[in-house]
């Protein structure tokens, strides 16, 4: 039996995804050397790109062609918004950062290529596409956050992120998102197919890319 689609999605971001854990970035939060103004960039960045996160999941379920699909994307744009917000809350309260101080920070330049790109295939694209482009942000991280699960790390704040990540709550959508992604490849054509790969590949490399923005705290060069 051959393997399955999202084996095979899986597969393809490899180079990709072993590039991700050995980046400094993730390497600092494991064993707790990475600057906390690295990690505040990250957070607050990450904070941004939730709220159109949020948006793509809540395009993708205005399209689904299953209710249970509309549901679960529905419900998981609204989780995104909640509960990994309430995590980022709990940061911004130890530095001292107001909603208004977060929200009205611009957007690094790969946060701003990432969301757009992610926004354009949600409203652009067929629903195929725009899981497909989805899946690597919620899958990528919860294999982040059990790998960093394994080693743990001495600093609270950074230990907190690891284990939200690395929760079976969080585990449980990855494979719900899966679900949905094998169940229309079922019906793609091969040309459509590529597409979703093209774009799980690429929204993969968009994940290395912001972890290696917060690592470098990006900002416009003009």
């Amino acid at each position: 039996m051959g393997a399955s689609f999202t084996q095979e999605l899986w597969a393809s971001i490899e180079p990709i995804y072993r590039a991700i854990l050995s980046h400094p970035f993730l390497k600092g939060l494991a064993d707790g050397t990475l600057p906390e103004e690295k990690f505040r960039f990250y957070v607050v960045q990450d904070a941004l790109y939730l709220r159109d996160f949020a948006k793509a999941l809540a395009a993708a379920a205005s399209h689904a062609p299953k209710d249970e699909w509309t549901e679960f994307l529905s419900r998981h744009a609204r989780e995104t918004l909640v509960a990994e917000r309430s995590l980022h809350d709990s940061f911004f309260k130890e530095w001292g950062l107001t909603p208004e101080q977060v929200y009205s920070t611009p957007m690094a330049p790969t946060n701003l290529a990432y969301t757009s790109y992610l926004l354009r295939v949600a409203y652009g694209g067929s629903f195929e596409e725009a899981v497909a482009s989805l899946l690597p942000c919620d899958w990528i991280y919860v294999m982040v956050g059990r790998e960093l699960e394994k080693l743990g790390s001495p600093n609270p704040l950074y230990q907190r992120w690891i284990e939200t990540y690395s929760s079976e709550e969080f585990w449980a959508v990855v494979e719900e998102l899966r679900r949905i992604v094998e169940a229309v490849s079922r019906e793609a054509s091969p040309a459509l197919k590529e597409a979703m790969k093209s774009h799980f590949i690429t929204t993969s490399r968009y994940e290395w890319m912001f972890w290696d923005m917060a690592w470098r705290m990006e900002s416009w060069p003009v």
